[in-house]
């Protein structure tokens, strides 16, 4: 075990700015859980993350010739303000590049700081190569987000106030895992004091870049990263955060979107307090490990890493917590089209909150509801679909169908009629003033546009759904078209959900 971080992590300044977060028990979860559910609160710094530890730090060690020009970083959040609220405190001048992309309350939330902001590019990787060569042009100290030993040393100073807070028995510490700073600083130290304690890093499924590095023994690149988790939205690892990691994580795991926003709900309810999405994301994967490894009775700590989301974005995360919570079905039933088929359904439903109900006749013969029903418990969605079965109704479930989620919902209502088949894309587009119409713009004129929904989630990428009308060999030139349009999609045009309610 590197026994240098543990010297670093002891000697880290990172308490002229820092609070000792409290680490808070979940009574509600614990109870649910069967376990002793705590969690350490870094939504409580000064800039609600625990960012703050290794941006103060790295900062705080430079030699004075470095900063007289000033400090520069890449970072479309946490980092950002962490890095701004360090040199604020130091009377340093700051730098900070943000994707275009990046909400107006972050951006004015670095400013407020005093950082100077430059917008540039989509993406955290556009930010950040424009970053590197305004430090490398005008002599700024480059301060980087993860893959750095003094950043590493202050993130790891959660890992040693959960030692020295915490002294009761402590089975697990669940990390979030973005570029890799806070579970290698973290986890470091804990394996070096107590290596009995499980570090178990957490990552959203659609940017698990550690799993990926840890599958292939080295660094890979992933070709998509998820955003809805946009503090953890890293396509590789660091490569020293790697390195770490490796000799201190002993499992990972993934979680989707739907078990995020129901975790946030969780400490929500044991807190008061709303996470980000990143910010919940360890309470998320400590869940799913309870359950998947019928764990009771045993003492786990997930680390709270952040709070800071914007306020748009808790309507999706509200329609999503009961489905993550798995207490919500999403099905799409055929029910015969004559009187009395709406009663008998919902006879048939039983004693059940409905959560959502739409109708679509299909044509004189049947028509397709589409419903949202609270569940009860563990299994309660496999018995309901089997008693609607039993009842000769065609049932599909739509629970994890991304498509009927985001946009199918909100559409029942409406078919395609005409000569022409109909195709259908689901995109993700970057999300700024302006965005929607250029999106439009670059769909071009070439095919007619048969349907369309769009919804601001309030997150940095909007998700849309287009319907083209075409015929067999245009739809080719669609497809190809769509190759190269340069937004990330998925072809939909096969989704049962669609099938069943809008084609």
């Amino acid at each position: 075990m590197p026994t240098k971080y543990i010297k670093q992590i002891l000697e880290a300044r990172v308490y002229d700015v820092v609070e000792q977060t409290p680490i808070d028990y979940a009574p509600f979860l614990s109870a649910r859980l069967d376990n002793h559910i705590y969690i350490k609160r870094e939504d409580l710094q000064p800039i609600h993350s625990f960012k703050l530890r290794g941006a103060y730090n790295h900062i705080v060690n430079l030699p004075a010739e470095k900063l007289t020009k000033g400090v520069i970083a890449a970072s479309a959040g946490n980092h950002a303000q962490g890095v701004a609220y360090a040199a604020q405190k130091l009377g340093v001048k700051a730098i900070i590049v943000m994707p275009e992309t990046t909400p107006d309350i972050k951006v004015m939330s670095v400013k407020a700081y005093g950082a100077k902001v430059v917008l540039h590019g989509d993406t955290f990787d556009q930010a950040c190569k424009l970053a590197v060569a305004m430090a490398q042009k005008h002599a700024y100290a480059f301060v980087h987000p993860y893959d750095d030993p003094a950043v590493i040393a202050g993130q790891g100073t959660v890992g040693m106030e959960i030692l020295r807070q915490h002294s009761k028995p402590l089975d697990a510490v669940f990390i979030p895992v973005g570029g890799g700073g806070l579970i290698s600083g973290v986890g470091t130290y804990i394996k070096y004091l107590r290596p009995s304690v499980k570090i178990i890093a957490v990552e959203a499924e659609d940017s698990a870049c550690l799993a990926a590095a840890l599958e292939k023994n080295r660094r890979v690149v992933l070709s998509e990263v998820g955003l809805f988790a946009d503090g953890v939205a890293v396509a590789q690892i660091g490569k020293e955060t790697f390195r770490l990691a490796k000799a201190c994580v002993d499992e990972v795991v993934t979680v989707n979107a739907d078990e995020i926003c129901a975790s946030i709900k969780d400490i929500f309810e044991d807190t008061r307090s709303i996470a980000e999405p990143a910010g919940a994301l360890s309470l998320a994967g400590l869940k799913k490990y309870c359950v998947a490894k019928g764990m009771h009775g045993k003492s786990m700590m997930a680390i709270n890493s952040g709070a800071n989301t914007n306020f748009d974005r808790l309507r999706h995360i509200s329609e999503r917590t009961e489905l993550g919570e798995h207490r919500e079905a999403i099905l799409a039933v055929t029910i015969p089209e004559k009187p009395g088929s709406f009663k008998k359904f919902c006879q048939a439903l039983g004693k059940r909150n409905i959560t959502e109900f739409n109708y679509r006749y299909a044509d004189s013969d049947e028509a397709h509801v589409f419903v949202g029903v609270q569940l009860s418990a563990a299994g309660d969605r496999e018995m309901l679909i089997e008693r609607l079965r039993s009842k000769n109704y065609t049932v599909v479930d739509m629970s994890t169908n991304e498509l009927a989620k985001l946009h199918i919902r909100h559409l029942v209502g409406g078919r395609s009629h005409g000569e022409h088949a109909e195709k259908l894309y689901r995109f993700e587009f970057p999300e700024r003033p302006g965005a929607l119409s250029g999106f439009l713009k670059g769909l071009g004129q070439q095919w007619n546009i048969s349907l369309f929904h769009y919804r601001n989630h309030g997150a940095a990428y909007g998700r849309v759904v287009v319907g083209f009308q075409v015929t067999g060999i245009e739809a080719k030139k669609l497809d190809q078209y769509m190759q190269a349009f340069g937004y990330r999609f998925w072809d939909e045009t096969d989704n049962a959900a669609f099938k069943m309610f809008l084609s």
